[in-house]
């Protein structure tokens, strides 16, 4: 698939793995929602109940400021099977202008945040490398 075509399926695609390394060099992997703002691909900690505030995604992005995301799309026919990764650096924003239009973006793909919109820091994907595949 070329460039643009997996730039449109990961815009498009409603929710993707985030995977970080953590401190002691464990992998950690979190599905999110997203949106694809120019060349960086941002979620939010959002509302939805956690276990903790200090959550270790943003631990593990202070230590190790690299990353990847993952979406996909999977039916029985396997023609129809693809997948699109990030891998880049991470920044972490809170109450910038960034993180204002990646909240505004994020109200607009995901109605379930215009009654509570995300309110946390927004972590911001670099898309340095895309790597795609698609079996048809």
């Amino acid at each position: 698939m070329d460039p643009a075509d997996a730039l449109e399926r990961l815009a498009l695609a409603r929710v993707a793995r985030f995977a970080s390394i953590t401190p002691e060099g464990i992998p950690h992997v979190v599905a999110v929602t997203f949106v694809v703002i120019g060349l960086n691909v941002v979620h939010m900690i959002d509302e939805k109940p956690k276990t903790t505030q200090h959550l270790q995604r943003l631990l593990n992005v202070e230590a190790t400021p690299t990353a990847s995301l993952l979406a996909d799309h999977y039916e029985e026919d396997w023609t129809s099977l693809w997948w699109v990764r990030v891998d880049g650096e991470v920044t972490v924003e809170k109450d910038s202008e960034n993180w204002w239009e990646a909240r505004a973006r994020l109200e607009g793909k995901y109605r379930q945040y215009l009654n509570s919109p995300p309110s946390g820091p927004a972590i911001f994907l670099s898309i340095d490398r895309l790597t795609s595949w698609e079996g048809g």
